[in-house]
């Protein structure tokens, strides 16, 4: 499967509405995953599979490709691979996401210890 594109239709939608492509890219299983793992600096392939919990070297060939594609991931001249500043700006865009899920977790927290006992 092709890469998700603005402009074109994408799984879900036929409008080609720029939201709908980048909900397509990044709900394809791994590439969160990768665009996270990637937030430090550049990783190489086998360094990334193992953070991405050793998923099949196929299946991650084929995200980096669809993630390169997209100019969110570049590989640089000593193969490893990076976020792009767009791949940046994702990133900082996940942000209030993530202070959302930590929020989530604490307020789940106290209804799970509870069930515990």
């Amino acid at each position: 499967m092709a890469a998700p594109r603005p402009g074109r239709a994408v799984r879900g939608s036929s409008t080609g509405r720029p939201l709908m492509a980048a909900l397509d890219l990044f709900g394809r299983r791994w590439n969160l995953r990768i665009v996270w793992e990637l937030r430090d600096g550049p990783v190489g392939f086998r360094a990334l599979q193992e953070r991405c919990d050793n998923m099949s070297s196929s299946v991650l060939r084929q995200r980096l490709t669809e993630l390169l594609d997209a100019a969110v991931v570049e590989q640089l001249p000593d193969a490893t691979y990076a976020l792009t500043e767009l791949g940046h700006s994702a990133r900082r865009a996940l942000r209030p996401l993530v202070r959302w899920s930590e929020e989530w977790a604490a307020t789940l927290s106290p209804a799970d210890s509870e069930d515990t006992r």
